[in-house]
């Protein structure tokens, strides 16, 4: 039952799977259009310190000017200086403390060694010492008041009657300390004092205590008075004239403007309008994405699953921005927009990581204040994430590529900073760390692009920088088991990514392609001439159809190994292609010669394919096939490593196995010069300059 369920979902998929990109598409223009802000869009962009180049601007109606938030800050402070903190006279700690100092003196007297007859004046002494001090007021002080000097106003609550103190008229436990010590210390019929001084020092407790709830609410009462508007803008009044340079106070009044507009929006404009505008926004930058991967990324255009993906990471990135927007995050520069680019490029290629990058930019201009300069900061910082990382060889380029991104916003900021203020100092730098937890956050780029990997069965270039590691369990075994076939792969490599570094294409995909390629040659290494030991030969004893068929099965062979040890299929697919179509012509011909009158089946000698069908699959062919033959060789020159690279070249062109490729004839011819040259570097070939082979 459960595989007539899987093959009823191939062959729906097979039969409908060409319009599930649509429904893709569509879902994720209504997900993004349901999560976007509901608000109306102010029609003008303005920036303070620049020209306005509009025309003149009138207000539609009256409105209130906004304070901008220092005035709003100034305005609380002044309301609190106003407002004094309140404290409590509580006569309950006198009465405790004045009999606590009665029963410790009882206490303590017995072992103090002074005299029975003093006894009277100690204690005298010491109880009035503790009264004067509470009847002046003992006290602790607050730190929240103290911030515009150690002494501050306050009102005393003493049987609902309030009067206003300072705390010069009251003590402090270290003041009355002081004050214990001296008096002590100036009376001279005391003779035990410092007994006499941590006897009453231990009886301070403030008596006058603050009312932290109290205070709270007569802050709470002023500041509900505190006007958030400064002046009215009159209907018909002009805002700002064309030309004019866009100040302090014009910009307040068209940021206040805004404001009154999208709260008028809110109660007269029409949401299913706004609603309506906005999916034909996220409508639009979807069908130009989808477009331009049908005209330059066919291979993504008709793979739901890379498509899904890339939609997928557009989706996730704008929830993020209205989920950010919808709680009030104090800068919209706290969310990571580089992320995206980061992992289209490494997970596909720079044109569609820059591509996605504008268009996801673009419609969250519509949704962030100061959009121009929103999109040039983002812009920007995709642009240089994109050039950092455009060739992936090692990990710390995602370190590297974050510094460079963190140096371009700095750049910039501090540029909009210097046209918007004119002053070094007059930047708010503070507002600068919003953008260092942004590339901060772009560093998840790195596990998003390993669990993007397994959940979308797609190969980045950090997994082929590990696939490369010629320390990996299937390398070694070739190495171990073919030593001769991993030499043949290594310099494979060389060859392949040179000339495809050289014609433009993925360097990191073709060196992995070419390290794999041969690797179905570890089931029976010694069949092949570069594992075997000279004078032992195991074709000798077999037939050419066998030993066709034994060489032809490494492909097969290679798959399967392949496949078993979860290499990427885009791997697979050099395996597959390294041969193309071509027959196996030693064992061929072989056959031919030695039995002419017998009929032959051509496909036994040929490779199953199917032939290369991209630039790299094509490029390794021609690499496999040129180091191959080269080994034959018995006395390199400049003349003959030419002659072989050309014949072996325009041999497969003849057979048509680049067909398939988007190769050119100039890239063809590049190729050749590239091959020709690291031959003669791997053979130490002394060239001849007056030949023209190079």
């Amino acid at each position: 039952m459960a595989k007539l369920n899987k093959q009823l979902h191939l062959i729906l998929y097979r039969k409908y799977g060409k319009h599930l990109k649509y429904v893709m598409m569509l879902f994720c223009v209504i997900f993004v259009t349901l999560s976007l802000p509901k608000q109306a869009r102010f029609r003008f962009e303005y920036e303070k310190g620049k020209v306005w180049m509009q025309k003149d601007l009138y207000s539609p109606y009256s409105f209130s000017i906004q304070k901008t938030s220092d005035e709003i800050e100034k305005d609380r402070d002044d309301i609190l200086k106003t407002v004094l903190p309140i404290y409590l006279r509580d006569d309950q700690v006198i009465d405790n403390e004045l009999d606590g100092f009665n029963s410790e003196f009882e206490n303590k007297w017995r072992s103090s060694g002074i005299a029975e007859k003093n006894k009277e004046n100690y204690y005298l002494f010491g109880s009035s010492i503790l009264k004067d001090i509470y009847k002046r007021g003992l006290m602790s002080p607050v730190k929240k008041y103290q911030r515009y000097g150690d002494n501050y106003n306050f009102s005393l609550l003493q049987n609902n009657l309030a009067s206003q103190l300072n705390t010069t008229d009251a003590l402090y436990i270290s003041n009355a300390q002081g004050i214990i010590k001296e008096k002590i210390s100036r009376n001279g019929e005391i003779e035990n004092k410092e007994w006499l001084t941590q006897l009453v020092s231990s009886h301070l407790s403030p008596n006058y205590l603050y009312d932290a709830e109290l205070t709270e609410k007569l802050e709470e009462n002023s500041l509900s008075s505190l006007s958030l508007t400064r002046g009215m803008v009159q209907k018909g009044e002009l805002i700002v004239a064309n030309g004019t340079m866009v100040n302090s106070s014009i910009y307040q009044k068209l940021e206040s403007l805004r404001t009154a507009y999208e709260e008028d929006a809110k109660v007269g404009g029409n949401s299913q309008l706004i609603l309506l505008g906005q999916f034909l926004l996220s409508g639009l930058i979807i069908t130009l994405l989808l477009i331009f991967v049908y005209l330059f990324r066919r291979d993504i255009y008709v793979d739901n699953r890379q498509l899904a993906l890339i939609l997928l990471v557009i989706t996730g990135m704008l929830v993020t921005l209205s989920w950010a927007i919808r709680i009030k995050v104090p800068s919209v520069y706290y969310i990571p927009f580089c992320i995206v680019p980061i992992i289209i490029r490494i997970l596909f290629d720079t044109r569609l990581a820059l591509n996605i990058h504008l268009l996801v930019v673009l419609i969250a201009g519509f949704f962030v204040p100061n959009s121009f300069e929103f999109a040039f900061l983002q812009i920007s910082a995709g642009m240089v994430a994109i050039y950092s990382i455009k060739n992936l060889i090692k990990r710390e380029q995602f370190l590297i590529s974050a510094l460079l991104i963190l140096l371009n916003y700095f750049i910039a900021f501090l540029g909009i900073s210097l046209i918007r203020d004119g002053s070094f100092s007059d930047i708010e730098w503070l507002n600068f760390l919003p953008f260092v937890f942004s590339v901060l956050l772009s560093l998840l780029a790195y596990p998003l692009i390993y669990a993007f990997e397994r959940m979308f069965g797609i190969t980045s270039d950090v997994t082929l920088m590990e696939l490369t590691n010629t320390n990996s369990k299937l390398l070694r075994d070739l190495a171990f088991k073919a030593p001769g076939t991993f030499q043949h792969s290594l310099q494979v490599a060389n060859l392949a990514e040179a000339a495809i570094f050289k014609i433009g294409g993925n360097t990191l995909l073709v060196r992995a392609g070419a390290l794999y390629h041969d690797i179905g040659k570890t089931v029976n290494p010694h069949f092949f001439i570069e594992n075997q030991n000279r004078g032992n030969n195991p074709h000798d004893s077999i037939s050419y159809e066998q030993s066709a068929q034994i060489i032809i099965q490494h492909v097969n062979k290679g798959v399967e190994i392949a496949r078993k040890n979860n290499i990427p299929e885009m791997l697979i697919d050099f395996i597959r292609t390294h041969h193309g179509n071509t027959r196996v012509d030693y064992f061929y011909q072989s056959f031919l010669k030695n039995f002419p009158e017998k009929f032959v089946d051509e496909n036994i000698f040929r490779y199953p394919g199917p032939i290369p069908f991209s630039k790299e699959t094509a490029v390794l062919m021609l690499a496999d096939s040129v180091e191959a033959a080269s080994r034959s060789l018995k006395d390199p020159d400049a003349i003959s490593i030419s002659d072989l690279v050309e014949r072996i070249i325009d041999y497969k062109l003849d057979q048509g196995q680049l067909t398939n490729s988007n190769i050119t004839l100039k890239d063809i011819d590049t190729i050749k010069l590239i091959f020709k040259t690291m031959l003669m570097g791997i053979y130490h070939v002394r060239i001849d300059y007056e030949l023209d082979v190079i």
